[in-house]
Protein backbone atom coordinates (compact mmCIF):
# COMPACT_ATOMS: atom_id res chain seq x y z
CA UNK A 1 0.00 0.00 0.00
CA UNK A 2 1.37 3.27 -1.62
CA UNK A 3 2.11 5.63 1.88
CA UNK A 4 0.36 9.33 1.63
CA UNK A 5 2.20 11.68 3.73
CA UNK A 6 0.32 15.21 5.18
CA UNK A 7 1.90 17.93 5.78
CA UNK A 8 0.40 20.65 7.96
CA UNK A 9 2.20 24.00 7.32
CA UNK A 10 2.05 26.71 9.70
CA UNK A 11 -0.07 29.11 9.42
CA UNK A 12 2.24 32.68 8.16
CA UNK A 13 -0.32 35.27 7.39
CA UNK A 14 -0.70 38.43 9.23
CA UNK A 15 -2.38 39.27 11.35
CA UNK A 16 -1.82 35.68 13.04
CA UNK A 17 -4.42 33.10 12.55
CA UNK A 18 -4.92 30.35 15.34
CA UNK A 19 -7.09 27.70 13.27
CA UNK A 20 -5.91 24.58 12.22
CA UNK A 21 -7.06 22.32 9.30
CA UNK A 22 -6.60 19.19 11.14
CA UNK A 23 -6.67 18.95 15.46
CA UNK A 24 -4.31 16.49 17.36
CA UNK A 25 -7.35 14.33 17.58
CA UNK A 26 -8.32 14.12 13.85
CA UNK A 27 -4.92 13.71 12.86
CA UNK A 28 -4.75 10.40 15.45
CA UNK A 29 -8.00 8.97 14.00
CA UNK A 30 -6.71 9.53 10.54
CA UNK A 31 -4.01 7.99 11.21
CA UNK A 32 -5.63 4.60 12.69
CA UNK A 33 -8.53 4.48 10.08
CA UNK A 34 -6.46 5.35 7.30
CA UNK A 35 -3.07 3.04 7.34
CA UNK A 36 -1.31 4.29 4.34
CA UNK A 37 -1.86 8.23 5.87
CA UNK A 38 1.19 9.67 7.76
CA UNK A 39 0.60 13.10 9.01
CA UNK A 40 3.26 15.57 10.20
CA UNK A 41 3.14 18.99 11.61
CA UNK A 42 4.98 22.24 10.94
CA UNK A 43 5.90 23.70 14.38
CA UNK A 44 3.92 26.79 15.48
CA UNK A 45 4.10 28.65 18.45
CA UNK A 46 0.43 30.43 17.98
CA UNK A 47 -1.94 27.84 16.57
CA UNK A 48 -4.82 27.13 18.54
CA UNK A 49 -3.35 23.12 19.44
CA UNK A 50 0.33 23.31 20.86
CA UNK A 51 2.73 21.34 19.40
CA UNK A 52 3.09 19.13 22.16
CA UNK A 53 -0.39 18.28 21.98
CA UNK A 54 0.31 16.97 18.14
CA UNK A 55 3.14 15.11 19.86
CA UNK A 56 1.08 13.24 22.63
CA UNK A 57 -1.50 11.82 19.49
CA UNK A 58 1.96 10.46 18.08
CA UNK A 59 1.37 12.99 14.88
CA UNK A 60 5.39 14.36 14.22
CA UNK A 61 6.68 17.46 14.53
CA UNK A 62 8.87 18.78 11.73
CA UNK A 63 10.49 21.96 9.68
CA UNK A 64 10.64 20.38 6.94
CA UNK A 65 7.43 19.62 4.30
CA UNK A 66 9.17 18.84 1.33
CA UNK A 67 8.38 15.06 1.40
CA UNK A 68 4.62 15.55 1.71
CA UNK A 69 2.08 14.44 -0.96
CA UNK A 70 -0.40 16.86 0.20
CA UNK A 71 0.63 20.34 2.78
CA UNK A 72 -2.97 21.78 4.26
CA UNK A 73 -3.32 25.29 5.65
CA UNK A 74 -6.05 27.42 6.35
CA UNK A 75 -5.20 30.98 5.40
CA UNK A 76 -3.14 32.18 2.20
CA UNK A 77 0.62 30.38 2.14
CA UNK A 78 3.43 32.86 2.29
CA UNK A 79 5.14 33.01 -1.27
CA UNK A 80 8.38 32.21 0.93
CA UNK A 81 6.58 29.27 2.13
CA UNK A 82 5.78 27.48 -0.80
CA UNK A 83 7.24 24.43 -1.86
CA UNK A 84 7.92 23.48 -6.04
CA UNK A 85 5.92 20.64 -7.62
CA UNK A 86 3.40 20.13 -4.47
CA UNK A 87 -0.39 19.85 -4.21
CA UNK A 88 -1.32 22.93 -1.32
CA UNK A 89 -4.78 22.84 0.12
CA UNK A 90 -6.17 25.94 1.55
CA UNK A 91 -8.19 29.51 1.39
CA UNK A 92 -6.57 31.42 -1.70
CA UNK A 93 -8.96 34.29 -2.01
CA UNK A 94 -7.60 34.74 -5.50
CA UNK A 95 -11.02 33.48 -7.35
CA UNK A 96 -12.54 37.00 -7.16
CA UNK A 97 -9.11 38.31 -8.48
CA UNK A 98 -8.20 40.02 -5.23
CA UNK A 99 -5.23 42.34 -6.32
CA UNK A 100 -3.65 41.48 -2.95
CA UNK A 101 -3.35 37.50 -3.78
CA UNK A 102 -2.31 38.02 -7.41
CA UNK A 103 1.32 37.43 -6.75
CA UNK A 104 0.69 34.17 -4.63
CA UNK A 105 -1.10 32.50 -7.60
CA UNK A 106 1.46 33.83 -9.94
CA UNK A 107 3.90 31.96 -7.82
CA UNK A 108 1.57 28.86 -7.75
CA UNK A 109 2.01 28.72 -10.97
CA UNK A 110 5.38 29.29 -11.65
CA UNK A 111 6.53 26.66 -8.98
CA UNK A 112 4.05 24.40 -10.67
CA UNK A 113 2.40 23.88 -7.94
CA UNK A 114 -1.55 22.21 -8.32
CA UNK A 115 -3.76 24.95 -5.77
CA UNK A 116 -6.88 23.24 -4.36
CA UNK A 117 -8.96 25.79 -2.46
CA UNK A 118 -11.51 24.87 0.18
CA UNK A 119 -14.02 27.53 -1.08
CA UNK A 120 -14.87 25.51 -4.34
CA UNK A 121 -14.77 21.85 -3.06
CA UNK A 122 -18.56 21.20 -4.09
CA UNK A 123 -20.47 17.91 -4.74
CA UNK A 124 -21.96 17.05 -8.02
CA UNK A 125 -24.56 19.45 -7.53
CA UNK A 126 -22.76 22.15 -6.96
CA UNK A 127 -23.10 22.49 -2.87
CA UNK A 128 -19.92 23.29 -0.68
CA UNK A 129 -18.43 20.37 1.18
CA UNK A 130 -15.85 22.55 3.88
CA UNK A 131 -15.94 25.62 5.17
CA UNK A 132 -15.98 27.57 8.57
CA UNK A 133 -19.15 29.76 7.63
CA UNK A 134 -20.86 27.88 10.48
CA UNK A 135 -18.64 29.36 12.82
CA UNK A 136 -18.66 32.69 11.31
CA UNK A 137 -22.27 32.32 12.19
CA UNK A 138 -22.00 31.42 15.24
CA UNK A 139 -19.62 34.05 16.47
CA UNK A 140 -21.32 36.50 14.20
CA UNK A 141 -24.88 36.42 16.00
CA UNK A 142 -23.34 36.24 19.19
CA UNK A 143 -21.17 39.21 18.63
CA UNK A 144 -24.75 40.79 17.46
CA UNK A 145 -26.34 40.56 20.73
CA UNK A 146 -23.14 41.24 22.19
CA UNK A 147 -23.36 44.72 20.73
CA UNK A 148 -27.14 45.30 21.44
CA UNK A 149 -26.57 45.09 25.07
CA UNK A 150 -23.97 47.77 24.66
CA UNK A 151 -25.77 49.98 22.72
CA UNK A 152 -28.60 49.87 25.02
CA UNK A 153 -26.74 49.05 28.21
CA UNK A 154 -29.07 46.18 29.32
CA UNK A 155 -26.36 43.21 29.17
CA UNK A 156 -22.73 42.65 29.06
CA UNK A 157 -21.03 39.84 27.41
CA UNK A 158 -17.51 38.77 27.26
CA UNK A 159 -15.66 39.30 23.89
CA UNK A 160 -16.02 35.95 21.95
CA UNK A 161 -12.33 35.59 21.66
CA UNK A 162 -12.01 35.83 25.25
CA UNK A 163 -14.20 32.78 25.81
CA UNK A 164 -12.37 29.31 26.38
CA UNK A 165 -14.57 27.79 23.93
CA UNK A 166 -18.55 27.51 22.33
CA UNK A 167 -19.37 25.92 26.29
CA UNK A 168 -18.60 29.25 27.74
CA UNK A 169 -19.88 31.24 25.03
CA UNK A 170 -22.88 29.90 25.16
CA UNK A 171 -22.86 30.55 29.09
CA UNK A 172 -22.61 34.20 28.42
CA UNK A 173 -25.95 34.34 26.63
CA UNK A 174 -27.82 33.35 29.99
CA UNK A 175 -27.14 37.14 30.49
CA UNK A 176 -29.07 38.29 27.43
CA UNK A 177 -31.91 40.00 28.46
CA UNK A 178 -34.40 41.63 25.48
CA UNK A 179 -37.41 44.02 25.77
CA UNK A 180 -40.33 42.55 25.36
CA UNK A 181 -41.09 44.43 21.70
CA UNK A 182 -37.40 43.87 20.22
CA UNK A 183 -37.76 42.51 16.90
CA UNK A 184 -34.71 41.29 14.60
CA UNK A 185 -34.56 39.95 10.74
CA UNK A 186 -31.92 37.81 9.62
CA UNK A 187 -30.79 36.83 5.86
CA UNK A 188 -29.22 33.80 4.51
CA UNK A 189 -29.92 30.01 4.78
CA UNK A 190 -26.24 28.80 3.65
CA UNK A 191 -23.73 27.69 6.52
CA UNK A 192 -23.49 31.33 7.87
CA UNK A 193 -27.57 31.22 8.34
CA UNK A 194 -27.87 28.21 10.04
CA UNK A 195 -25.03 29.22 12.56
CA UNK A 196 -26.55 32.46 13.44
CA UNK A 197 -29.81 30.07 13.88
CA UNK A 198 -27.81 27.90 16.58
CA UNK A 199 -27.34 31.04 18.82
CA UNK A 200 -30.83 32.80 18.02
CA UNK A 201 -32.40 29.35 19.36
CA UNK A 202 -30.33 29.72 22.66
CA UNK A 203 -31.83 32.87 23.04
CA UNK A 204 -34.86 34.23 24.96
CA UNK A 205 -36.30 35.03 21.49
CA UNK A 206 -39.25 33.49 19.23
CA UNK A 207 -39.84 33.07 15.32
CA UNK A 208 -42.00 34.16 13.35
CA UNK A 209 -42.83 33.88 9.84
CA UNK A 210 -41.66 36.74 7.69
CA UNK A 211 -45.22 38.37 6.62
CA UNK A 212 -46.50 38.08 10.45
CA UNK A 213 -43.35 40.29 11.65
CA UNK A 214 -44.63 42.61 9.01
CA UNK A 215 -48.49 42.78 9.82
CA UNK A 216 -48.97 41.50 13.94
CA UNK A 217 -47.71 42.79 17.14
CA UNK A 218 -45.80 40.66 19.91
CA UNK A 219 -45.59 40.65 23.67
CA UNK A 220 -41.97 38.84 23.63
CA UNK A 221 -38.94 39.60 21.36
CA UNK A 222 -39.04 37.85 18.08
CA UNK A 223 -37.09 37.27 14.89
CA UNK A 224 -37.77 36.26 11.65
CA UNK A 225 -35.27 34.56 8.99
CA UNK A 226 -35.73 35.50 5.22
CA UNK A 227 -35.10 33.72 1.94
CA UNK A 228 -34.00 35.67 -0.58
CA UNK A 229 -37.43 35.95 -2.36
CA UNK A 230 -38.78 37.83 0.84
CA UNK A 231 -35.64 40.83 0.58
CA UNK A 232 -36.20 41.34 -3.38
CA UNK A 233 -38.90 41.77 -5.81
CA UNK A 234 -39.24 42.38 -9.15
CA UNK A 235 -39.10 45.88 -10.56
CA UNK A 236 -42.00 45.10 -12.73
CA UNK A 237 -43.99 43.63 -9.95
CA UNK A 238 -44.44 39.82 -11.70
CA UNK A 239 -44.35 37.16 -9.34
CA UNK A 240 -40.90 36.78 -8.09
CA UNK A 241 -38.70 33.69 -9.46
CA UNK A 242 -35.80 32.17 -7.73
CA UNK A 243 -34.12 30.91 -11.27
CA UNK A 244 -34.88 34.55 -12.67
CA UNK A 245 -33.36 36.35 -10.19
CA UNK A 246 -29.89 34.43 -9.85
CA UNK A 247 -29.90 34.76 -13.72
CA UNK A 248 -31.14 38.08 -14.29
CA UNK A 249 -30.61 40.58 -10.60
CA UNK A 250 -30.99 43.95 -12.56
CA UNK A 251 -34.58 43.00 -13.16
CA UNK A 252 -35.44 43.54 -9.33
CA UNK A 253 -34.63 45.58 -6.12
CA UNK A 254 -34.22 45.22 -2.88
CA UNK A 255 -37.13 45.38 -0.52
CA UNK A 256 -35.42 44.66 3.05
CA UNK A 257 -36.12 48.23 4.29
CA UNK A 258 -39.62 47.04 4.97
CA UNK A 259 -38.24 44.74 7.34
CA UNK A 260 -35.31 46.43 8.71
CA UNK A 261 -37.71 49.65 9.10
CA UNK A 262 -39.55 47.23 11.80
CA UNK A 263 -36.42 46.00 13.32
CA UNK A 264 -34.08 46.72 16.34
CA UNK A 265 -31.45 44.32 14.49
CA UNK A 266 -30.23 43.22 11.09
CA UNK A 267 -28.30 39.88 11.10
CA UNK A 268 -26.75 39.50 7.10
CA UNK A 269 -25.46 35.57 6.65
CA UNK A 270 -26.85 35.87 2.76
CA UNK A 271 -24.31 35.34 0.11
CA UNK A 272 -23.92 38.60 -2.29
CA UNK A 273 -22.92 38.84 -6.06
CA UNK A 274 -21.85 42.78 -7.18
CA UNK A 275 -24.25 42.10 -10.05
CA UNK A 276 -27.19 41.65 -7.23
CA UNK A 277 -28.90 44.93 -6.50
CA UNK A 278 -27.84 46.56 -3.15
CA UNK A 279 -30.00 45.40 0.10
CA UNK A 280 -29.79 48.45 2.60
CA UNK A 281 -28.60 51.65 0.74
CA UNK A 282 -27.66 55.26 2.94
CA UNK A 283 -31.47 56.81 1.71
CA UNK A 284 -32.94 53.43 3.11
CA UNK A 285 -31.71 54.20 6.41
CA UNK A 286 -32.33 57.96 6.78
CA UNK A 287 -36.15 57.89 7.34
CA UNK A 288 -37.64 59.72 10.23
CA UNK A 289 -37.73 58.06 13.19
CA UNK A 290 -35.70 55.00 12.12
CA UNK A 291 -35.94 52.25 14.53
CA UNK A 292 -32.65 49.98 13.30
CA UNK A 293 -29.94 50.00 16.06
CA UNK A 294 -27.58 47.23 15.16
CA UNK A 295 -26.48 45.58 12.04
CA UNK A 296 -24.05 42.83 12.64
CA UNK A 297 -23.09 42.08 9.31
CA UNK A 298 -21.48 38.65 9.07
CA UNK A 299 -21.02 38.49 4.99
CA UNK A 300 -18.99 41.61 5.68
CA UNK A 301 -19.06 43.30 1.74
CA UNK A 302 -17.17 46.31 2.16
CA UNK A 303 -19.10 49.26 0.56
CA UNK A 304 -20.95 46.98 -1.27
CA UNK A 305 -24.90 45.47 -0.53
CA UNK A 306 -25.17 47.49 3.32
CA UNK A 307 -24.45 50.83 3.20
CA UNK A 308 -23.22 50.71 7.16
CA UNK A 309 -20.68 48.62 6.68
CA UNK A 310 -17.69 50.54 5.60
CA UNK A 311 -15.09 48.72 6.52
CA UNK A 312 -14.08 45.49 8.64
CA UNK A 313 -13.85 45.21 12.05
CA UNK A 314 -11.43 43.29 14.19
CA UNK A 315 -11.39 40.97 17.20
CA UNK A 316 -9.71 43.14 19.07
CA UNK A 317 -12.52 46.59 18.03
CA UNK A 318 -15.31 44.74 16.69
CA UNK A 319 -18.18 47.75 16.52
CA UNK A 320 -18.02 51.02 15.06
CA UNK A 321 -20.93 53.28 14.13
CA UNK A 322 -22.51 54.68 11.08
CA UNK A 323 -24.27 57.80 10.65
CA UNK A 324 -27.36 57.35 8.48
CA UNK A 325 -27.49 61.38 8.01
CA UNK A 326 -23.98 61.57 6.30
CA UNK A 327 -22.54 58.06 5.56
CA UNK A 328 -20.04 58.02 7.62
CA UNK A 329 -18.02 56.41 10.69
CA UNK A 330 -19.17 57.78 14.45
CA UNK A 331 -18.83 56.36 18.11
CA UNK A 332 -21.14 53.18 17.84
CA UNK A 333 -23.57 54.66 20.95
CA UNK A 334 -23.73 58.35 19.62
CA UNK A 335 -27.34 59.08 19.29
CA UNK A 336 -29.01 58.89 16.22
CA UNK A 337 -25.83 56.31 15.21
CA UNK A 338 -26.02 52.26 14.28
CA UNK A 339 -23.86 50.14 15.70
CA UNK A 340 -21.93 47.86 13.25
CA UNK A 341 -20.36 44.58 13.85
CA UNK A 342 -18.47 43.61 10.59
CA UNK A 343 -15.36 41.74 11.96
CA UNK A 344 -14.43 39.82 8.91
CA UNK A 345 -12.26 36.76 10.52
CA UNK A 346 -14.96 35.84 12.97
CA UNK A 347 -14.29 32.27 13.35
CA UNK A 348 -10.88 33.03 14.76
CA UNK A 349 -12.78 33.57 17.97
CA UNK A 350 -13.48 30.42 18.98
CA UNK A 351 -10.02 29.03 16.96
CA UNK A 352 -10.46 25.55 18.57
CA UNK A 353 -13.97 24.66 18.00
CA UNK A 354 -14.04 26.28 14.59
CA UNK A 355 -11.01 23.90 13.71
CA UNK A 356 -12.71 20.99 14.50
CA UNK A 357 -15.85 21.32 13.09
CA UNK A 358 -13.53 22.22 9.90
CA UNK A 359 -11.67 19.31 10.19
CA UNK A 360 -14.84 17.30 10.68
CA UNK A 361 -15.80 17.76 7.23
CA UNK A 362 -12.72 17.13 5.78
CA UNK A 363 -12.54 13.72 7.23
CA UNK A 364 -16.15 13.02 5.94
CA UNK A 365 -15.86 14.57 2.88
CA UNK A 366 -12.84 15.71 1.12
CA UNK A 367 -10.11 12.76 2.75
CA UNK A 368 -11.93 9.71 0.60
CA UNK A 369 -11.64 11.52 -2.54
CA UNK A 370 -7.66 10.94 -2.42
CA UNK A 371 -8.06 6.88 -2.08
CA UNK A 372 -11.72 6.16 -3.88
CA UNK A 373 -10.74 7.59 -7.34
CA UNK A 374 -12.94 10.80 -6.82
CA UNK A 375 -15.88 9.46 -8.55
CA UNK A 376 -17.18 13.28 -8.41
CA UNK A 377 -14.25 14.99 -9.45
CA UNK A 378 -14.42 17.03 -6.44
CA UNK A 379 -10.69 17.52 -6.26
CA UNK A 380 -10.19 18.26 -9.87
CA UNK A 381 -13.22 20.94 -10.11
CA UNK A 382 -11.44 22.17 -6.92
CA UNK A 383 -7.79 22.73 -8.32
CA UNK A 384 -7.52 26.28 -9.88
CA UNK A 385 -3.77 25.04 -10.89
CA UNK A 386 -2.10 22.14 -12.47
CA UNK A 387 1.22 20.58 -11.12
CA UNK A 388 2.69 21.49 -15.12
CA UNK A 389 1.82 25.16 -14.13
CA UNK A 390 -1.17 26.12 -15.55
CA UNK A 391 -4.98 26.85 -14.66
CA UNK A 392 -7.67 24.68 -14.74
CA UNK A 393 -10.39 24.71 -17.30
CA UNK A 394 -12.65 25.69 -15.30
CA UNK A 395 -10.21 28.74 -13.75
CA UNK A 396 -9.13 29.82 -16.98
CA UNK A 397 -11.16 33.32 -16.44
CA UNK A 398 -7.90 34.18 -13.68
CA UNK A 399 -5.41 34.25 -16.90
CA UNK A 400 -5.88 37.97 -17.37
CA UNK A 401 -6.00 38.52 -14.04
CA UNK A 402 -2.77 36.50 -13.76
CA UNK A 403 -0.85 37.91 -16.86
CA UNK A 404 -1.64 41.71 -15.52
Amino acid sequence: MEKFKIGIIREGKVPPDFRVPLTPDQCEKIQQEYAQVEIVVQPSPIRSFSDAQYIAKGIQVQEDLSDCDLIMGVKEVPVTALIPNKRFMFFSHTLKKQSYNKKLLQEILAKKIQLIDYEVLKNKVGKRLIGFGRYAGIVGCYNGFRAFGLKNNLYSLKKASECHDRKELEEELKKVVLPANTKVVATGFGRVGFGAREILHLLPIMEVAPNEFLTQSFNQAVFTHLEVGDYYARKDRKEFDKKDFYTNPSEYKSILSTYTDQSDMYIACHFWSNKSPNLLTQEDLQKENIRLQVVADISCDIAGPIATTLRPSTIADPIYGYNPQTGEETEFNQEGSITVMAVDNLPCELPKDASEDFGNDFIQFILPTFFNGDPDNIIGRGSETTLDGELTEGFSYLQEYVNS
